[in-house]
C-alpha cells in the first residue's frame, strides 16, 4: 500500500500568487487522495473503517 506525504513546508510565495499556489496544492491533495480511495475495494474501505459515500468528505477535510 502506498503512503501520500501531504504537509508542505512554507511557500515562498506570498499575497495573491501565494494564494493561488496554496488552493492549487490543497485542490490537487484533495484529487490524490480520492482517487487513491476510490481505487480501493469495498473490502478494503471496511477495514479501514469507510465506506464509498465517505471518499468526498475525506477528501475534502483535506
Amino acid at each position: 500500500m502506498s503512503v501520500y506525504e501531504t504537509h508542505r513546508t512554507t511557500s515562498p510565495f506570498s499575497g495573491l500568487f501565494g494564494s493561488l499556489v496554496s488552493a492549487f496544492a490543497a485542490w490537487n491533495d484533495a484529487r490524490v487522495t480520492r482517487n487513491a480511495l476510490s481505487r480501493l475495494s469495498d473490502r478494503e474501505l471496511d477495514d479501514i473503517g469507510l465506506s464509498r459515500g465517505d471518499i468526498d468528505s475525506i477528501a475534502a477535510r483535506l
